[in-house]
C-alpha cells in the first residue's frame, strides 16, 4: 500500500497506570519504553544476516503489519487469517521470547471485514500496547480487545466502523497514559478521539474532530518539562489534556500526516508529507516547545523552528543525540537535521535505492534504519554521514522493530526474526 502509514504507537515509560508492572527491558509498544525509538538495552546486537546472529525465526500464521511488542519475556503480535467464506479471524498471539515457541493464541473476533483496505494493507496493522498487566489490541474498525498476560479476555469495545479515504484501510494504534487507553479514529465520516478506562473499557471522555478526515498517524503521549500532553497529527497538530480531552494548543500541519510525532523534555517534533504535486500541502518538519496554549502561528514564540524542505515520508522521525533523522518513503534517502535549529545537516542516499516504511530506532550510540527489502542500515549519530554496517535479511519489511532483552525482533511479510 503506497499511501497508508504502517504506524505503530508511542507510549513513554511511566505514563501507564500506577499499578504498571512493566520492566525496564520491555518494549511495550511501537518505539520502545521511552516512546521515542531509543532502546535502553546497551547489549543489543548491531550486526546480523540470514546466517549470523539469528536466535530463531518463525513463520507467521497470517497477515499483519503491526509491530511485535515484548512484555515480561513474552512476544505479542496480531494478524488475521482466512475463515469460512469471506470472514477473517482477528488474532492475538503470544510467543516465548527466548525460543519463539507459541505460548497461547486467541481469536478475538471472526467476521467479514467491515471496511475496504488497499491490497498491500492488512486488517492487523495497528500495534498492541501493554501496561505490564494487560494487552490492548485494536483491529481498526473491527473493535478493541483487552487481555491479561495469560490470554484471558478482560473487556472489548466496538468503536464503530467508518469509511477510510480511497478504501485504503486503517493503521492508527492505541496508546496509554495514567490508566487510560486512547484511540484516534480519523475517517471520512465522523472523526473522533476517545479515552477508555484500561481496567474496564468504559469511556472516560470523547472529543469530536470535525476538521479531520482520514489519518493514519498514532497519537503521541508527550511528557515534557512542564506537563504530559496527548498530541495528534492531521490537517492540524492538536495537543490535548490526557485527563479531560481539553484542547491545549493546535497548529496547522500542511500536507498529509502519516508519521507519528516524537519528543523529549524540551521539544516536540512533527511534520507531514509533501503532497503539493497532488493538490495538497507542501509538508515539512516542525518543532514546538512546552507550555504552548491556543492556536499557534508559524511565528509563535512556542514554535522553535520549521523546515519545509524536510517533509516526512511514511516512517516516523527519530530524535537522538541532538539530531532528527527522517527516512524518505522512496529513493533510499535519509535526512539529518539539527534538533535545536531545524538546519539540514545532511541528506544522503543509502545503498540500494529502497523505500522506508518502518520507523528508525537507536541503541548504544548507533542509528538503525530498516528498509522495505530487509536491509538495516546502521549509521553513526551526529552531523556527519557515516554508514557503519548494512545487515541484510530476506523478505518484505514494512513493520517497525521491537528491541528488548538483548534481542531485536524484525517482522517481514511472512516471518518473524529474533536477532541475538
Amino acid at each position: 500500500m503506497r499511501d497508508v502509514i504502517r504506524c505503530g504507537l508511542f507510549v513513554c515509560c511511566g505514563f501507564f497506570a500506577p499499578n504498571s508492572t512493566l520492566l525496564a527491558a520491555d518494549w511495550p509498544q511501537f518505539r520502545g519504553p521511552l516512546g521515542n525509538g531509543i532502546a535502553t538495552d546497551s547489549e543489543l546486537p548491531t550486526e546480523w544476516s540470514t546466517s549470523q546472529s539469528i536466535a530463531w525465526q518463525r513463520d507467521l500464521p497470517g497477515a499483519g503489519w503491526s509491530t511485535p511488542i515484548v512484555v515480561s519475556g513474552k512476544v505479542f503480535f496480531t494478524c488475521t487469517t482466512p475463515a469460512e467464506g469471506d470472514q477473517q479471524n482477528f488474532e492475538l498471539h503470544c510467543l516465548d521470547l527466548a525460543t519463539g515457541e507459541s505460548v497461547w493464541n486467541k481469536v478475538c473476533l471472526t467476521e467479514a471485514p467491515r471496511i475496504e483496505k488497499h491490497r498491500d494493507n492488512t486488517y492487523a496493522t495497528e500495534t498492541p500496547v501493554s501496561d505490564g498487566q494487560r494487552i490492548v489490541v485494536y483491529f481498526g474498525m473491527h473493535g478493541m480487545f483487552c487481555f491479561d498476560l495469560a490470554g484471558n479476555e478482560l473487556w472489548k469495545k466496538d468503536l464503530g466502523a467508518f469509511e477510510m479515504d480511497n478504501g485504503w484501510g486503517s493503521s492508527s494504534s492505541p496508546v496509554m497514559a495514567d490508566g487510560l487507553v486512547f484511540q484516534q479514529v480519523d475517517n471520512e465520516e465522523k472523526s473522533f478521539l476517545v479515552a477508555l478506562d484500561v481496567e474496564t473499557g468504559e469511556q472516560r471522555w470523547r472529543v469530536e474532530r470535525p476538521n479531520e478526515r482520514s489519518n493514519w498517524s498514532t497519537p503521541f503521549v508527550w511528557k515534557n518539562s512542564q506537563r504530559t500532553e496527548l498530541v495528534t497529527c492531521g490537517q492540524q497538530v492538536i495537543s490535548y489534556d490526557p485527563a479531560t480531552g481539553k484542547v491545549l494548543w493546535s497548529v496547522a500541519n500542511p500536507g498529509r500526516s502519516s508519521a507519528t510525532p516524537v519528543g523529549d523534555a524540551e521539544r516536540l517534533v512533527f511534520g507531514a508529507e509533501d503532497r503539493s504535486d497532488r493538490g495538497g500541502g507542501p509538508g515539512g518538519l516542525c518543532a514546538v516547545k512546552p507550555g504552548a496554549e491556543g492556536e499557534l502561528a508559524t511565528d509563535s514564540p512556542f514554535v522553535l523552528w520549521s523546515n519545509q524542505r524536510a517533509a516526512l515520508g511514511i516512517a516516523s522521525p527519530l530524535l537522538y543525540e541532538g539530531c532528527v533523522y527522517v527516512p524518505n518513503r522512496r529513493g533510499g534517502l535519509v535526512g539529518c537535521y539539527d534538533a535545536t535549529t531545524g538546519e539540514e545537516l545532511y541528506r544522503q542516499r543509502l545503498k540500494g535505492n529502497r523505500e522506508f516504511w518502518a520507523s528508525p530506532w537507536a541503541a548504544g550510540g548507533k542509528v538503525f534504519l530498516l528498509d522495505d527489502r530487509g536491509a538495516t542500515h546502521v549509521l553513526a549519530p551526529g552531523k556527519e554521514f557515516e554508514v557503519l554496517a548494512i545487515n541484510q535479511l530476506e523478505g518484505r519489511f514494512w513493520a517497525s522493530v521491537a528491541a528488548a532483552e538483548g534481542r531485536v525482533l524484525l517482522r517481514s511479510e511472512d516471518k518473524l526474526f529474533c536477532v541475538k
